[in-house]
């Protein structure tokens, strides 16, 4: 799932952004839910679908930056394996 920022009030909820990005709950990830990167400044970051983030990538929103979040796992390689 991409990941996106967004300018939003401070204290802002997940109910909030999504109201005012137009998107239902089935558009983000809710057990991510609405991350405060920086709530003094109204910056926060949002998980969401590939369709809402190509809906939100083309509006004309400056408040809205869309980043890909890929997933990372450790990998089968343990510190033994590396002489």
């Amino acid at each position: 799932m991409p990941l996106l920022t967004v300018r939003l009030a401070q204290d802002a909820t997940l109910e909030l952004a999504l109201r005012t990005l137009g998107l239902a709950v089935s558009d983000v990830d809710a057990g991510y839910g609405l991350v405060p990167l920086d709530p003094a400044q109204g910056l926060y970051a949002l998980r969401v679908t590939d369709s809402a983030a190509s809906r939100l990538a083309t509006a004309d929103d400056a408040g809205v930056g869309v980043f890909a979040d890929p997933r990372i796992e450790p990998s089968r390689e343990g510190p033994e394996s590396a002489e």
